[in-house]
């Protein structure tokens, strides 16, 4: 039965209606009950059987209305029981299903959308869907998120603190190093304001007198006053004490959400070691800056900014990444376990993204982190570098304890092209888990060489394939159609024309994996070979030959 469009919107319109249906039994029943199963089943068959005829189901969410193919199939305004709100408020704007979907997938899914985020969010770490969607690392189900749905509402009511009194009219840096003390502590009390006044040099007096004027730019000044002593020192003792004071607003800045000061400070360490006039020693000193930045201590008040209701803003984190060097990749890697937020953990990944390269081998290290949800991020991270080298290092990962660790090290090693690894992805073929086995062709697929083709059309003719379940034949008999080729064509034609009368059950179940993949390869030449199944006996074979036919003739 060919799909019309109006046909399509129907058939679209009543699966959407059998997804709501899920959601309330699958909350009402357990796991393994009748009800349960039977409910998964019948909603699956139905991805299938539209799968049968097109490649992807794409679901546009609304606050009250559902959209197919720019038609709406579902529209509630009320509060209760409304599917598009439930989705809407976390911020889930698109949502995909792909044909490649699996029944332990869409169960898995189930399983998040039928959680009362409002009734059950004491018990859960992050009261949001997303959170649990990107948890699950469905390879089939994709969907968009509007970020503005992930990001609190930012304060803006803080105001800088900054220094309100200086005692004294020293002649020296222990003089700025009391002004600077009583300068901390009028921050953090805000009580009393003297007049700054340190008599070193003329300038630093001009300043002083200013910050009396205006209150709003303190710390800004502060830190022009320790950058212009810093200019003047005399000595060793000078240069340590100006860095130490610049750290103490550094650290003092982040505990109190203000980025924008410390990058500012940075900017004008940069500008001082691109000075030539600068000493070799005061670039050394200014040096230890960059390299505190990137210690534990400043990472864990970056991390606790991240988490909190203000966030940071995506450029403003990019312009503070951009000081940061090699040594930051451990102490990131340390907190993107302990972040609470996806949107804090989003944020540390991107910055782990952007310096990662400085050191493929710092980075590679993490690898052997005892978590394992990190360790998966660490491979997200070296997919989205893309440096070759670290396929070496992925490859020591592939016997990782965790399923869902070996997944994205099996899924980055295709994506990266991974040649290298063709030999261990063909070993995890006839791994003990499907999900791997799975992974593996993919990852195969991806490649796309004709080593790969080879590894994959030497599989599938084992005799040992042929005991594995249909789901996963037709999985990989599909990844093979990829190459579109004569070698796969007259193997895949060689399955139909092959005569066996032993295993037959299994033989149909080859034939018809054959059948829909001479569909997919999208050469109209095996159109009187699929004719001649097209009514057989065996219903599984006739009808895959029927779909592979209309794909043919409809050009699809």
């Amino acid at each position: 039965m060919e799909l019309t469009e109006d046909k399509d919107i129907k058939v679209v319109k009543e699966l959407l209606q059998k997804l709501i249906k899920a959601k309330k039994t699958l909350r009402m029943y357990p796991q393994g009950n009748p009800i349960y199963v039977k409910t998964l089943e019948d909603l699956y068959t139905r991805f299938k059987s539209f799968f049968d005829y097109q490649d992807e189901l794409t679901l546009k969410i609304g606050q009250n209305t559902i959209v197919y193919d720019s038609e709406q199939i579902y529209y509630n305004p009320e509060k209760e029981d409304n599917m598009a709100l439930f989705l809407f408020k976390d911020g889930i704007k698109e949502i995909t299903f792909k044909k490649e979907l699996l029944q332990e997938e869409l169960e898995e899914f189930l399983k998040v959308i039928v959680v009362d985020f409002d009734r059950e969010k004491d018990k859960m770490s992050e009261d949001d869907m997303v959170t649990l969607l990107w948890e699950k690392d469905f390879q089939n189900i994709q969907y968009v998120v509007d970020e503005t749905f992930l990001m609190d509402e930012i304060d803006e009511d803080y105001e800088r603190k900054a220094v309100t009194s200086v005692k004294g009219r020293g002649t020296d840096v222990e003089s700025l190093q009391r002004a600077y003390a009583d300068g901390l502590e009028g921050m953090v009390k805000d009580e009393k304001k003297v007049s700054i006044m340190p008599p070193a040099f003329e300038e630093i007096q001009m300043l002083g007198s200013e910050m009396e004027k205006d209150s709003s730019d303190k710390m800004e000044k502060l830190i022009t006053i320790l950058f212009e002593v810093f200019s003047h020192a005399e000595g060793k003792d000078d240069l340590e004490d100006s860095i130490m004071f610049l750290k103490d607003i550094i650290r003092f800045s982040l505990t109190h959400g203000d980025i924008h000061t410390v990058i500012n400070a940075l900017g004008k360490v940069k500008s001082i070691l691109d000075d030539s006039f600068t000493t070799d020693e005061a670039k050394k000193y200014m040096k230890m800056l960059f390299v505190y930045i990137g210690t534990e201590e400043i990472i864990n008040l970056l991390g606790a900014l991240l988490d909190s209701s203000s966030g940071v803003d995506e450029d403003i984190l990019k312009r503070f990444t951009d000081f940061l060097d090699k040594d930051a990749i451990a102490p990131l890697v340390k907190i993107l376990g302990d972040l609470k937020t996806i949107r804090a953990r989003k944020s540390i990944i991107e910055t782990l993204i952007t310096i990662g390269g400085k050191d493929m081998q710092k980075l590679a290290a993490q690898l052997n982190d005892s978590r394992w949800y990190v360790v998966r991020n660490i491979v997200f991270i070296l997919r989205r570098i893309g440096d070759k080298r670290a396929v070496d290092y992925l490859l020591k990962t592939m016997s990782h304890r965790d399923i869902r660790v070996r997944k994205e090290v099996i899924r980055t090693l295709g994506e990266m092209n991974g040649q290298g690894a063709l030999q261990s992805l063909s070993e995890c073929l006839d791994d003990s888990n499907v999900e791997i086995r799975i992974a593996s062709a993919r990852a195969i697929g991806n490649i796309g060489t004709d080593a790969a083709k080879k590894i994959l059309i030497e599989k599938v003719s084992q005799k040992q394939f042929k005991d594995r379940d249909f789901n996963e034949k037709k999985e990989v008999y599909e990844i093979l159609s990829r190459w579109k080729d004569a070698d796969v064509l007259d193997y895949l034609a060689g399955i139909l024309k092959k005569k066996s009368f032993f295993g037959m059950g299994r033989n149909y179940e080859d034939m018809a994996c054959a059948a829909f993949c001479l569909g997919l390869v999208g050469n109209k030449e095996v159109l009187p070979l699929l004719y001649k199944f097209s009514d057989v006996n065996n219903k599984l074979l006739r009808e895959v030959s029927q779909i592979a036919i209309k794909r043919l003739e409809l050009g699809r």
